[in-house]
């Protein structure tokens, strides 16, 4: 096939999935959702034509120009398109990819500061679908997003799974948007820079913790860890998204 102006499968980060238990996985997920559906990343259209198979608005798009063309003749009844996954419009009910592995950071950001979108289901390296699940301890994304989303973790993809084959295994990520925040959307900006403020500060407790993030005295702090169900935690990684919530109930009114 020609290269695309893009570049190879090194530069578009290409690793098609062959996986055929988790193509099935991924298709009985999305089967689960309702509404239009966004392809990121469909390259030969393995998983496009599951996902067409399910009678539901598609939308698939990807940046090698080539495989574009091929996909749009071999399915005429969906839309593809050539388009960066990093800037297209998250303009789907549910998202679902095959994610580059070296862009898996930014578009998740911008998945979950972006678009109206209520399902996703991404496949990314095994770790970084782990952390954002909060297997082993929650991270500063997970926390910062765990009012408006959850996580969860549905499977794990041998690195034989994929050709070329890469350096490490896949995951398989599916994120819900909640249907009643934990905390108003309003504020976000200011919780997103506490729970910061949380992973990166200092303390002996995480009382300690809260009172320097919060800039609130530390037996204030004290109350807010105990109304917070937070007693027995001594880090910030190992909160739950429900105790995150309430700790920014209590600080945020003090």
């Amino acid at each position: 096939m020609p290269r695309s102006i893009h570049g190879g499968r090194h530069e578009l980060g290409q690793n098609f999935l062959t996986h055929r238990p988790t193509l099935a996985r991924i298709t009985v997920l999305v089967a689960r959702t309702s509404g239009r559906i966004l392809e990121l990343g469909c390259g030969d259209g393995v998983l496009t034509r599951e996902l067409g198979a399910l009678g539901r608005p598609l939308t698939a798009i990807d940046l090698d120009e080539h495989r574009v063309g091929r996909l749009r003749r071999a399915l005429p009844d969906v839309r593809v398109e050539v388009a960066d996954a990093t800037r297209h419009p998250l303009d789907a009910e549910v998202v679902v990819g095959n994610i580059p592995f070296h862009v898996t950071t930014p578009i998740l950001r911008r998945l979950l500061s972006h678009g109206r979108w209520n399902e996703a289901v991404l496949l990314t390296q095994w770790e970084v679908a782990r952390k954002r699940a909060g297997v082993g301890g929650g991270t500063l994304m997970t926390a910062q997003s765990a009012p408006w989303f959850e996580f969860s973790l549905e499977g794990r993809v041998p690195a034989w799974g994929f050709s070329p084959r890469p350096s490490v295994d896949g995951g398989l990520l599916a994120i819900t948007r909640r249907g009643s925040p934990l905390v108003p959307v309003s504020d976000r900006k200011r919780y997103d820079a506490f729970v910061r403020a949380m992973f990166t500060g200092r303390g002996g407790s995480l009382a300690a913790v809260v009172a320097a993030a919060a800039r609130i005295p530390m037996g204030g702090a004290r109350r807010a860890v105990a109304a917070a169900g937070a007693g027995e935690q001594r880090l910030p990684r190992d909160l739950r998204p429900e105790q995150w919530a309430a700790l920014w109930h209590q600080v945020s009114r003090g």
